[in-house]
């Protein structure tokens, strides 16, 4: 007795507390592998070491996304093993990129505190960091999620909302050392379209979209360790139903925005993003994008695209929030990201 987790819930966090997340991880072209099995990626850089080398990285490295779910699933026995659902992100940064046979630790400071009126839960916000096996910081983000009180009885804490930026602002993304696109294979990347052909305020219909199953979501949770009981046990939720773990919506969500953002190769900042509506088995995934800013860089070819990515279960393309100014019901994500493109 008493040797199992049951996990934290909300009163057994403390403002300020730094928690050090169990099990590296050892990344591997496996977790590529299974990556590519699992979500309709097609990106050229994380596909080719050939294409990466001309690129003027030493190799592919793993997608930028395998790096933010090793990540995220390590601290979820620590910050969301009791979560109701996992609200949104924040000033995300992909510092460096992760190369296979890199090992990744994950670390996260509690930034915030606020207890619901119900009483019976509360929103705990985290800054998360993936460090690597030299000890650079790989990726940097914050998240808030709603988590369970073991005791609705148990005092609020003193109310805590952390100001966080609303955007990671464009002189403050960190381009891979050595990228340079003055090469960059159109051809063999898949379609022609340059930083310079994307206008501020363009809708892009990524047309295709993914039907959800359970067994493939189940097996990308657990290849990324999360252990959110929500995403596997069907008495963890009243309606008795697996919730698609938010993650896997974005990677099928951004795996279809290859159809219109196929040069979008690397991601550099999350600025934003919200889980708007649960995901189940059987919905079918569909995405658009609105291109929100452009940015140069100091790398050689290097352009960055401010995107908003949506997933939906099938709404018109562009239409985001319903007229009361909420989002729409078939609205699963809205995910406001950085990527580098060829100029």
């Amino acid at each position: 007795m008493g040797k199992t987790n049951p996990g934290r819930f909300f009163e057994d966090y403390r403002l300020g507390e730094v928690i050090d997340h169990a099990v590296p991880r050892t990344i591997s072209g496996g977790e590529r592998a299974l990556y590519h099995a699992l979500y309709p990626a097609r990106g050229a850089l994380y596909s080719s070491d050939a294409f990466a080398r001309a690129c003027g990285l030493a190799a592919s490295p793993v997608d930028d996304l395998i790096a933010f779910h090793v990540v995220f699933g390590k601290s979820v026995p620590d910050i969301s093993l009791n979560a109701v659902a996992n609200l949104g992100y924040a000033e995300g940064r992909f510092l460096a990129p992760v190369w296979s046979g890199d090992t990744l630790v994950s670390r996260s400071e509690v930034i915030g505190l606020k207890q619901n009126s119900n009483g019976k839960t509360g929103v705990v916000w985290v800054r998360t960091r993936g460090v690597n096996q030299r000890g650079a910081t790989v990726l940097d983000y914050v998240r808030w999620v709603m988590v369970r009180k073991r005791d609705p009885g148990a005092p609020a804490p003193e109310s805590v909302v952390p100001e966080l930026a609303p955007a990671v602002a464009a002189g403050e993304l960190a381009v891979p050392a050595g990228l340079d696109f003055t090469r960059y294979d159109f051809a063999q990347a898949g379609e022609p379209h340059r930083w310079a052909d994307y206008a501020v305020g363009e809708v892009i219909d990524h047309v295709d979209g993914v039907s959800v199953e359970e067994a493939e979501h189940m097996l990308a949770t657990r290849l990324w360790q999360n252990t959110a009981r929500v995403h596997f046990d069907t008495t963890a939720r009243p309606d008795g139903r697996r919730l698609i773990y938010g993650g896997h919506v974005i990677s099928l969500a951004r795996a279809l925005s290859f159809n219109g953002l196929a040069n979008a190769q690397m991601i550099a900042a999350i600025n934003a993003g919200a889980h708007a509506n649960p995901c189940f088995a059987g919905d079918t995934v569909r995405a658009w994008s609105e291109v929100l800013d452009r940015a140069e860089t100091s790398a050689p070819g290097v352009g960055a695209l401010r995107l908003r990515l949506v997933a939906t279960r099938g709404g018109d393309a562009g239409v985001l929030r319903g007229p009361d100014g909420t989002y729409r019901p078939d609205v699963l994500l809205d995910l406001d990201y950085w990527a580098l493109v060829p100029v």
